[in-house]
This record gives C-alpha cells, sequence and structure tokens, in this order.
C-alpha cells in the first residue's frame, strides 16, 4: 500500500504539475512533452475510474511547484478558470460514474428477477404439462395449440413500446419497421413461405419432441437432457459458422455427451428410458439447429424484431400446419370425445407459461446480461427436482443424479467468455502483485518500527540492503 501511494503521490504530482501551471519559454517543466495528462500516461479503465482522486491529491500545498509571488499573481484569471474547468470535470466524471453504477446496480436486480422468472416459467410448464397428461395424452395437439399462442408476442410488445417510448409510433408502422429481419424490402408472401416455414417445423419438432419425452422420463431428467442444447449449439457453430475453437467447450460438450450415455444407461439400454432420452436429445438438437440457422440467415435480432418474428411463426404455425392435428384426429392417433372432456385450462396455462418463457428470453437480453438468461434456464433443473422430490415423491438413483449434475456442469462451462483464460490469468496476476505489496509494506512497518526502538535506546539501526 505505502509504494502504491508513492507511485499515486509522484502521478498525481506531475499531472497536477502539468495542469495548474505553464512554463516559461525554455524552462524544463515535466508535461510539456506529452501534451495533456492522458497522452502523458495513459490510465486503464479501473484507474481511470479513480482520476477525479488523484487530482484532488494534485491540488495539495505539497504538490504544486514553487513560483515567485509575482509569477502567481500575474495570472489570477487563468488559474481560476482552470480550477473551474478542473471542477466541472469531476463533477462530470463523478455523476458519469454514479450513473454507471447505477446501471450496473439495476441491471442485476433485473438479472435477479429475470432468472426467476425464466426457471419458474419453464418448471410451470413441465410441470403442468406432467399434470394434464393424466388426463389428455395428445402432444401434437397441445404443441399445436401453444404455438399459436405466439401470435400474441407482437402486440405484447407493442403494448410495452406505448408504455414507455417517448416517441410512439402506430402499429403499421412499427411492424414495418420490425420486418426488417426478413430483408430491406421486409415481409413479403415470398420471403414468408422461404424463412419463415423451416424455422416453424424446427420449432414444432423441438416443443413436440420435448412433450414426448415428459411421457416417458421424469421432468428432472428431460430438462435436464435439454441442457445439452448448448453443447449443440457450440459443436454446430464451430463446424457450419466456423467459429472460434475453444478447449474448455469441447470439454463441456464432451460432459455433455457423457450424461446422455448415463442418463440412457440408468434403466439400461431397453425400454421407455432410452426411447425418452432419445425424444428429449432429438428435442435438444433441433433447438440448436434452429438457433444455429438463425444466426446464418438472419442474423441477430433485437427485442421487436424477435417479437416480430416469433409472431409469423404463430401465423404460420396457425395457417398451414393446423391440417396436421385434424389429421390425427380423424386417423385415431390424437384422438378424444366429448370436446369438453379437454382440459382447456391446463392447456392454457402450459400455453400462457410458454408463451411468458419465451418473452422473458429476450427481454432479459435487453434489461440485464444475456448470461443470466442461460443460468435461469439451468435453474429449471433443481427447480423441477425439488417438485418431483416433495410432490411426485420420485427417488432419483445415483447414475441420474451424476448424469443431471454432469449435464449442469457442461453447461455452465459453456458459458465461460471466449477470453476467460486471459481473464484469468489476470485475475491470478492481480492476486501475486497485491500479496507481493502486502509483503513489502509489512517489511516496511517491521523496519520502521525497529528504526523507533532503536531511537528509544540510543542506538542506530542501519538495516542491510
Amino acid at each position: 500500500i505505502l509504494s502504491r501511494y508513492c507511485q499515486t503521490y509522484a502521478h498525481s504530482f506531475f499531472s497536477g504539475a502539468s495542469r495548474s501551471i505553464r512554463c516559461k519559454p525554455g524552462a524544463n517543466c515535466p508535461g510539456t512533452h506529452g501534451g495533456n495528462h492522458r497522452q502523458l500516461s495513459p490510465l486503464s479503465v479501473a484507474e481511470d475510474s479513480v482520476a477525479p482522486i488523484l487530482e484532488l491529491q494534485s491540488r495539495s500545498p505539497s504538490g504544486f511547484c514553487r513560483h515567485s509571488r509575482g509569477e502567481r499573481q500575474s495570472r489570477p484569471g487563468e488559474e481560476g478558470t482552470q480550477g473551474h474547468a478542473e471542477n466541472a470535470s469531476q463533477e462530470s466524471r463523478a455523476q458519469t460514474r454514479c450513473e454507471s453504477c447505477t446501471s450496473t446496480f439495476l441491471k442485476i436486480v433485473w438479472g435477479f428477477l429475470i432468472i426467476l422468472s425464466v426457471s419458474s416459467s419453464w418448471v410451470g410448464t413441465t410441470q403442468i404439462v406432467k399434470i394434464t397428461y393424466k388426463n389428455f395424452d395428445y402432444p401434437f395437439f397441445m404443441t399445436w395449440f401453444s404455438t399459436n399462442w405466439n401470435i400474441m408476442f407482437f402486440p405484447v410488445y407493442y403494448s410495452g413500446h406505448l408504455a414507455t417510448a417517448q416517441e410512439k409510433q402506430s402499429p403499421i408502422k412499427k411492424f414495418r419497421e420490425c420486418s426488417r429481419i426478413f430483408g430491406e424490402d421486409g415481409l413479403t408472401l415470398k420471403l414468408f413461405l422461404k424463412r419463415t416455414a423451416p424455422f416453424s417445423i424446427l420449432w414444432t419438432l423441438t416443443n413436440y419432441l420435448y412433450l414426448l419425452a415428459l411421457k416417458k422420463l421424469t421432468a428432472t431428467d428431460v430438462s435436464a437432457l435439454f441442457c445439452c442444447n448448448k453443447a449443440f449449439v457450440f459443436l454446430l457453430s464451430w463446424i457450419v459458422l466456423k467459429d472460434r475453437f475453444m478447449g474448455v467447450r469441447i470439454v463441456a460438450a464432451i460432459m455433455a455427451i457423457t450424461g446422455i450415455v448415463m442418463m440412457a444407461y440408468a434403466d439400461g439400454f431397453h425400454g421407455d428410458s432410452i426411447i425418452g432420452v432419445a425424444y428429449a436429445v432429438g428435442s435438444a438438437s433441433t433447438s440448436a439447429l434452429y438457433k444455429v440457422l438463425f444466426k446464418m440467415f438472419l442474423g441477430s435480432a433485437n427485442f421487436g424484431e424477435a417479437a416480430h418474428f416469433v409472431s409469423t411463426l404463430g401465423f404460420f404455425n396457425l395457417i398451414f400446419i393446423s391440417f396436421t392435428p385434424v389429421i390425427l384426429y380423424f386417423t385415431k392417433v390424437e384422438y378424444w370425445s366429448p370436446f369438453s372432456a379437454v382440459p382447456w385450462g391446463y392447456l392454457c396455462g402450459v400455453a400462457g407459461l410458454w408463451l411468458a418463457f419465451n418473452i422473458l428470453v429476450n427481454v432479459g437480453v435487453v434489461l440485464t446480461y444475456p448470461i443470466l438468461i442461460s443460468i435461469g434456464t439451468v435453474l429449471s433443473v433443481p427447480g423441477n427436482a425439488a417438485v418431483d422430490l416433495l410432490k411426485h415423491e420420485v427417488i432419483f438413483s445415483v447414475v441420474r443424479l451424476g448424469a443431471t449434475i454432469i449435464i449442469c456442469i457442461g453447461f455452465l462451462l459453456m458459458l465461460l467468455p471466449e477470453e476467460w483464460d486471459e481473464i484469468t490469468l489476470r485475475f491470478i496476476n492481480g492476486l501475486k502483485e497485491k500479496k507481493s505489496e502486502d509483503h513489502a509494506e509489512d517489511i516496511t512497518d517491521s523496519s520502521v518500527h525497529t528504526r523507533s526502538r532503536s531511537r528509544a535506546n540510543g542506538t542506530v539501526s542501519i538495516p542491510l540492503a
């Protein structure tokens, strides 16, 4: 701490002198070669955040160069102007820092709320599906009915726009603005069929296979296996999109595959267990393919464009996929009678929570950090486990529990940033520097204590180099 204080003091001395006084022609003064303070010693982000403290120290009496009284009186107006500018600069920097801290705090608060909302909506969807299966065992009709609710995504987004935007736009103008995700010409009939059809099919397959898996496995197992889609996204992006290779993500993908094999082996490679694992892995695979193709053909999308696209998927589902449940009904594959026996309350609950989950995922990216959305998704695994254990009295085998933990760890490894190794090295080096500074401080304190005790005894202690 003492060595850092000396460096800070020397730095503030020269920076304060270079800003406070103007040297005479021919004088050898520091600060005339570098232009300004930032050019003399460029600051990192951490050092720049404490710049006002350094300026306060630089205006201490010991921090100024000593000049004659006449020279100081010759420029009173100029020094006053400089002091006023420095005060204004300090206030602006302090205000900027305060706003930054407030923004970060709000993002963290929103992040915790989004995490709880995302995990709760996904757990609620999965558990209500399991309850619905007791009276209504028709997964494709449930998938089709829930996907139709996606039509309400854009109206919900536009309602939020009317409530929060200062410059409000008409629905048609906002719809055309958000339709640019399909191209500069907006949404045409050709693009509607060309771009929406494959994504609508992948969306339906993902949800349908997920519901089929819930018929064979517990909610905890299915939600854990679905977390493997993060590993599949990385593998497909690496192969198709030529994304950066990362060893830690390869390890995470291997852990995900290991968890899948363990989950299939839990009850032996036969019966409903292996079929349920296949359905869940298929759902995770189609979800990963959906995300990679979206990034390839449509790129990134803001909240409005995402709302427009999901609502378009709902319209496509209502217009072109409605014939599928009709065919399944008349072929007696998914046949129910009478219609009054349909549990519409549970179906609306599943559809509403599924819509809420999709809205929260897209809203969360705007309000907080995207990594928190992924954490909310993986927290649905312990959430489902708690419900299965307390309400359904499910007994988890050691193999299934180990597979679930391995898959969740692999999912969390996927969340590491691309520069995680550099960040880790900087953190370790910072700890080493702090440890060496603390050691130097201890040596200095012991030396000062030895000198003071020697003076008190009438002797002088000269420490060896």
